[in-house]
């Protein structure tokens, strides 16, 4: 029980450092968007970050993951490393803020049903009345981010398109982590990401000779933290509790980053867009909690984790700790960055 505690409270550190990374990307977005375009900005990033990732891997001597892995591993990269990011950043020239906000955060919800679809994993009243809340929260903030803005119907459909490719991808991952470890997962699912980007090569190189050397650097802190650790810790902390519950976190993102740009950008927040935030840490608050009832639940290993040997959340079942076959927008405040 004290192991299965130890397990819970450092997969939820993990989780809360890819969600602080996560939401500091929206302040370094605001300098590299506007110089870079989407797929320049895509790969950048990608590239910045498999740099990182793949010395960090040698230095470990991790090697490659084994084959059991691969299937998830080539999935989540070619779509949430991927096609994520590229459609985030170009959804996010056609709409507004707020609006983008709202779709993508259709993400943890997908990635809940998603999780109780293809790996059997429960879902308990407390993270659907949990998720609901964040869910009001955000569109609370994207409400009071639109503004004046605009919305155009491709926009739209790429915001919708980057939340189905991120919630795919995270369901992917999950079985992935059964196999290999966090930092595997990560470094190859990126370099699989850097491949599909690279149709934007030409883009990238006429770019990086006009835009301004505060744009460069902010596309390096997007790949070195948002992407090569943030995502780590993300893959860490997801071997170790349910897809679901992992998506639900995310939802403190919009929270965290109307203070980000309160403190760095001098964007002084409206009534409804800290009452959003409000809600959507009150909301990640419930779907994280435990009944009483829940310390009789037994927990349950992970048979074959490598990354995770020990026991995974309390609150996980056979079911959904069993493999099963298998953000880099303009503002959008609750995606993963």
């Amino acid at each position: 029980m004290t192991n299965s505690r130890t397990t819970s409270r450092s997969a939820l550190a993990a989780a809360g450092v890819s969600v602080v990374l996560w939401a500091s990307a929206f302040v370094a977005i605001r300098s590299a968007g506007a110089a870079y375009s989407p797929g320049a900005l895509a790969l950048g990033r990608l590239v910045a970050g498999s740099l990182v990732l793949v010395l960090v891997l040698l230095v470990r001597r991790e090697g490659l993951p084994s084959r059991g892995a691969w299937p998830g591993i080539l999935v989540s990269g070619l779509l949430w490393f991927g096609g994520y990011m590229v459609a985030l950043n170009w959804g996010e020239q056609e709409v507004d803020a707020g609006t983008a906000a709202m779709v993508v955060n259709i993400g943890p919800l997908l990635i809940a049903l998603l999780g109780a679809r293809f790996l059997g994993e429960k879902l308990p009243p407390r993270l659907i009345a949990g998720m609901g809340v964040s869910f009001a929260g955000a569109v609370a903030v994207g409400l009071s981010m639109s503004g004046k803005g605009h919305a155009s119907v491709l926009g739209v459909v790429l915001c919708l398109v980057a939340a189905v490719t991120y919630a795919a991808g995270v369901v992917a991952q999950k079985p992935a982590l059964a196999h290999a470890t966090a930092l595997q997962v990560t470094t190859f699912g990126c370099l699989i990401g850097t491949v599909v980007c690279l149709p934007f090569s030409w883009q990238l190189i006429g770019e990086l000779g006009e835009a301004p050397v505060s744009a460069t650097l902010n596309m390096v802190y997007l790949g070195v933290f948002p992407t090569a650790l943030a995502f780590t810790t993300w893959a860490y902390a997801l071997a170790r509790t349910t897809a679901g519950r992992m998506g639900a976190t995310t939802y403190a993102v919009p929270a965290l980053v109307v203070v980000m740009a309160w403190a760095l950008l001098g964007e002084l927040p409206g009534l409804l867009t800290l009452a959003g935030g409000v809600l959507c840490l009150a909301g990640v608050a419930v779907s994280r909690s435990r009944p009483k009832t829940a310390d009789a639940e037994p927990a349950v290993a992970v048979t074959g984790t490598v990354d995770a040997p020990g026991a995974v959340d309390t609150v996980e079942t056979a079911s959904s700790a069993t493999p099963v076959g298998d953000a880099s927008g303009k503002g959008t405040a609750g995606s993963a960055r």
